[in-house]
């Protein structure tokens, strides 16, 4: 009997649509004549999904009886016993209930695979097995119900069922995942937008795995072995010399820039030419591999550049990453090319990163103007004399003639300018003397003798120095121009970053002085404005020579180590230049800093003294006509009279009292002078005190409270003063009628306090405001304060090392979300007073 195929939607979450996309796929396969059954689906009360079962058959369920409660599962044998050609079952992770004929639903969905019945279910990504750990570190919630990876990746078909965060955010906040009661939570908990992206990258990332799989089986049995850039992968040749770990760590900056792509890093063993040196080394390199997230081959080959090629092309490689030759320029003349090159001759469509490393030379440095050619090249040109001249001379006495004499000259002369080419002007006269010395010792007559009998043997002699002379003029000018162009670039390229230093900015004093020191070869620089040391790079030593460079009339470069030439101090003058004006332009900077501080205080100013002048003169004059009736002596008045004279009187002297201590603590928060006294806090002991200083009962709020909500790390007094304050804000902004709900939990070392009204809310754009001190967004009338409330709330919870944020209520309205940690288990250390900082917002 053929086996039936398994098809499943995978979700990153719940609520994204599965159970709806595979009752839509069953609707529209029984459309085209399939004869389809629903052996068990969930709606979870969602009307959307219950209204896509309608028009299907159902499979009635079976009741297991556990512990004397009827629990529903799939029946299964109902399920065989109909046949149907496709069955959806919903939940493929779902552990069945104790009595059940097998543990888990996955293996019901077998059973019906093997009597020949294809399937189409469904799976979030927090059930996959392999992942239960990592979403358990993302959301905080541990699953219990898992799915074996191989039962899932022998699905024949595996879709994602994709939705937007911020649209499954939308679909909770409308009702259409969970009822009411379950929103606020799920939202503050479980669908936070972090963590409901994460999730999502997890489920593409799974597949694409799983695709790659697919791609990687299709490959092998249609024999194909050319490249294909489905994804990125980056191979990364290691020798286990010391290069390694630069050559892993830039392979995974490349398989990074593209999302899903895949560091392979590859070892070929080789008795002449990989084999690891450092055995130690290349364990190492083998663990970073692994925290990078790659994998570590080892391969063995005789030709090594070919076996890289072929392992790179075997593993679908996208890039390949090698490490420039540590060999020197006369091994590397003597052996031919390496592998490096090799492995570009071979690589064809696999691009190709050879990657610089200590091992293979230092970091950036000004070249030097002095020698022309260098004295290696110098001792290389006078190797090649030595060693050529004698091999030259008894090959040209084995084969002399009576009239090979043209020829020997000019073989002689060829010789002095190979020399002259390689080594410059003293290998090339040396060569020349000692050619010549050599032809009239073998070859002018009389033989075996340096005497010179004829004037033309010595202007022979002329010449070939001569010749020496021209070409070695010739070499050392290039090789001296060539030099100057080099040095030239590498100028500029230092004043191009020294300026793009100072253009953008960004620690411009220590990019400068840390790119002069390594353009000098110097080991120390300190730069010293008004006295004080301002940026210092490098360890110099006793011994260095300290030379000083004033930049501009406030600072001086101190450099230590070698003295400088005057070509090089000329572009030091020109690097002074740039530095003073990054001193000048950090100086405008600090001033245009302290200028629009002090444009900020005069604005806040301004609106102090504008709602001082207003708000401050109200009950000021309440208290004032109050007290002034009572003092009249031209009227008496009743006692009834006298009492709410007096009641007025001292309702505004309490509501300046309350004006006066906000205006105090705004300022203590300005000037980080308000002490904190934290400590662990019941999240009860403030609730309740802030609802009886608004005289707030049932009937003007609604409380949900967690069962186990654990203690707050928090000054008790300010956050009863953040509670009053956002409770009297959502009840003066809810409509007639409406209760203000005020829900605490806990979640991950965090505790939320919500305050949710259904007001007219806030415009996005605008919710920055709210925190702004002497701002009434909203308000009207003339009973509402300075506009501080929210300004103090802010600045009292960070203070305490929370935050406050603004959210949107589903459904309409704002809600206030106040976070704070968590007390920790063990016994507090008594309070502390920690000093409060500023913060942007209460500014």
């Amino acid at each position: 009997m053929k086996r039936g195929r398994l098809r499943v939607l995978l979700g990153a979450a719940p609520g994204v649509g599965k159970t709806y996309s595979m009752l839509e796929e069953g609707r529209r396969l029984r459309g085209e004549g399939h004869d389809v059954v629903v052996a068990f689906v969930e709606t979870h009360g969602r009307k959307a999904t219950a209204s896509m079962v309608s028009g299907l058959e159902v499979v009635p369920r079976t009741t297991v009886e556990h512990r004397g409660m009827g629990l529903d599962e799939m029946d299964l044998d109902a399920v065989l016993a109909r046949r149907p050609e496709v069955a959806l079952v919903d939940e493929l992770a779902h552990t069945n209930a104790p009595g059940s004929r097998h543990a888990k639903r996955w293996q019901d969905v077998d059973e019906l695979l093997d009597a020949g019945i294809d399937v189409i279910s469904t799976v979030n990504t927090q059930h996959i097995e392999s992942l239960g750990d990592v979403v358990q570190q993302i959301t905080g919630v541990a699953q219990r119900e898992t799915i074996p990876d191989a039962v899932l990746r022998a699905a024949d078909q595996i879709e994602v069922v994709d939705l937007a965060p911020q649209a499954l955010r939308d679909r909770l906040a409308g009702g259409l995942v969970y009822p009411a009661e379950r929103i606020d939570a799920a939202l503050s908990n479980y669908f936070r937008l972090g963590n409901l992206t994460a999730l999502r990258e997890l489920a593409l990332l799974w597949l694409a795995d799983e695709v790659d799989s697919a791609l990687k089986a299709y490959r092998v049995e249609h024999g194909i072995d050319r490249k294909w850039e489905a994804r990125e992968r980056v191979v990364v040749a290691l020798t286990g010399g010391p290069e390694g770990e630069t050559l892993l760590r830039r392979g995974a900056r490349i398989a990074s820039r593209s999302s899903g792509g895949e560091l392979i890093a590859v070892h070929v063993t080789n008795p002449d030419g990989m084999r690891a040196r450092h055995p130690g080394a290349l364990d190492g390199q083998r663990t970073l591999v692994e925290q990078l997230g790659g994998t570590f081959h080892q391969v063995v080959g005789e030709d090594v550049p070919r076996a890289l090629v072929d392992f790179a092309r075997a593993a679908n490689a996208t890039q390949l990453v090698i490490g420039v030759s540590r060999r020197s320029r006369l091994a590397a003349a003597f052996t031919g090319p390496g592998i490096g090159a090799t492995v570009i001759r071979e690589s064809g469509d696999i691009d190709v990163h050879i990657v610089t490393h200590a091992a293979a030379g230092s970091g950036f440095s000004l070249p030097k103007l002095g020698g022309a050619l260098s004295r290696g090249r110098m001792l290389v040109g006078f190797a090649v004399a030595l060693i050529a001249g004698p091999l030259l001379s008894w090959l040209l006495v084995t084969f002399h003639t009576e009239t090979s004499i043209t020829s020997d000259v000019l073989a002689y002369q060829l010789l002095v300018i190979v020399v002259a080419l390689i080594g410059g002007i003293w290998p090339g006269l040396f060569a020349a003397v000692l050619s010549g010395l050599t032809l009239n010792f073998l070859f002018v007559q009389p033989t075996y003798t340096l005497t010179i009998s004829d004037p033309r043997q010595l202007l022979a002699l002329v010449f070939y120095v001569a010749n020496a002379l021209l070409v070695s003029y010739v070499v050392d000018q290039a090789a001296r121009r060539t030099r100057i162009a080099r040095r030239a670039a590498a100028e500029s390229q230092l004043l191009a970053t020294l300026a793009g230093s100072v253009l953008r900015g960004e620690d411009a004093l220590q990019a400068m002085v840390t790119r002069t020191r390594e353009a000098f070869g110097l080991t120390g620089v300190r730069l010293l404005v008004d006295g004080e040391t301002r940026v210092a790079d490098g360890e110099p030593s006793r011994d260095d020579r300290v030379t000083e460079v004033p930049i501009g009339s406030r600072g001086v470069l101190e450099l230590h180590g070698q003295d400088l030439e005057a070509s090089e101090r000329r572009l030091l003058h020109v690097i002074a230049t740039q530095m003073d004006a990054a001193i000048e332009h950090g100086a405008l900077a600090t001033a245009a800093s302290a200028a629009d501080a002090l444009v900020e205080t005069d604005r806040v100013r301004s609106a102090l003294l504008a709602a001082v002048g207003h708000d401050l003169r109200r009950p000021l004059t309440s208290a004032s006509a109050a007290i002034s009736a009572l003092r009249s002596r031209e009227v008496e008045l009743p006692a009834a009279e006298r009492e709410e004279l007096l009641a007025t009187a001292s309702e505004s002297l309490d509501a300046l009292a309350e004006l006066v201590t906000n205006l105090l603590d705004v300022s203590r928060v300005q000037a980080g002078a308000l002490a904190v006294m934290l400590a662990p806090t019941e999240v009860v002991d403030v609730v309740l005190p802030a609802l009886d200083e608004l005289a707030l009962g049932p009937g003007d709020i609604e409380l949900d409270l967690a069962d186990e909500l654990a203690p707050v790390l928090a000054d008790g007094v300010l956050l009863q003063r953040v509670v009053v304050n956002l409770l009297a804000n959502a009840v003066r902004h809810s409509p007639d009628g409406e209760r203000v709900r005020l829900a605490a939990s806990s979640f991950q070392g965090r505790t939320e306090l919500r305050v949710v009204d259904r007001g007219p809310g806030i415009p996005v754009e605008r919710r920055d405001e709210v925190f702004t001190p002497f701002q009434r967004l909203g308000d009207t009338d003339n009973d509402t304060g300075l506009g501080l409330g929210l300004a103090l709330s802010k600045g009292f919870v960070e203070g305490m090392d929370g935050t406050l944020e603004v959210e949107d209520t589903p459904g309409g309205g704002l809600t206030m979300v106040v976070t704070l940690p968590s007390a920790p288990s063990t016994p507090p250390t008594p309070p502390t007073a920690t000093p409060m900082t500023t913060t942007e917002e209460t500014r």
